[in-house]
């Protein structure tokens, strides 16, 4: 079993882009240490162009989180499929992540310090 995470404020300003596009920046991040993950840098959804953003039906539970939202990023040139999720409802050790979304960094997706 992964340990529990740890949630902390993310220092500095974050930035997202994808298919070339800045979806978002953020000196409001929040960063989520799970286990031997990779870190993982949500971003408050107020921050972000969700005009890119097209809900899909995809969906995952974790017992530690709850049930995650996914969401497809379109580009000019493609969409990539459930790139960004977010916990609508939270359960009540994650509550600090609710308004927030997270992305998949990949080659078309980048999520970075700036």
């Amino acid at each position: 079993m992964a340990e529990d995470f740890t949630l902390t404020q993310a220092e500095g300003t974050w930035v997202v882009r994808a298919g070339g596009a800045v979806l978002g920046e953020s000196k409001g991040a929040l960063e989520m240490h799970e286990g031997d993950l990779d870190p993982v840098v949500y971003f408050p959804r107020e921050d972000i162009a969700t005009a890119f953003l097209d809900e899909s039906d995809h969906a995952t539970h974790c017992p530690k989180k709850g049930d995650a939202s996914y969401y497809s990023i379109v580009t000019k040139s493609k969409t990539l499929e459930n790139a960004a999720w977010s916990y609508e409802a939270p359960i009540a050790a994650a509550a600090q992540i609710k308004g927030y979304l997270a992305f998949h960094p990949s080659d078309d997706v980048a999520v970075e310090r700036v």
